[in-house]
């Protein structure tokens, strides 16, 4: 196996509050997160699952997406923000 990457695009994983969301994906699309997961968790030590990845790798992606930010239509805070207790 080779040396991992100093740093992931993703770095470690923030506290967050979840909301429960099903989806389908294709089944070579569930190998690539799932050796992600395994790549991350060998990077920074934490043992992750591809689900928990799912919600912070859509934020990035989401975060990074010019259109989107022009919209205006973004209600997420920052990814290290945390939520107000409920």
């Amino acid at each position: 196996m080779s040396a991992p990457p100093k740093k992931l695009r993703l770095g470690p994983l923030p506290d967050t509050q979840t909301v429960k969301l099903a989806f389908a994906c294709p089944a070579r699309l569930k190998a690539d997160l799932d050796r992600y997961a395994a790549l991350h968790a060998q990077t920074y030590g934490e043992v992750v699952d591809a689900v928990t990845l799912i919600p912070l790798m859509l934020e990035a992606f989401m975060a990074a997406d010019r259109g989107f930010k022009r919209s205006g239509v973004s209600s997420s805070r920052p990814r290290n923000e945390k939520a107000a207790p409920v």
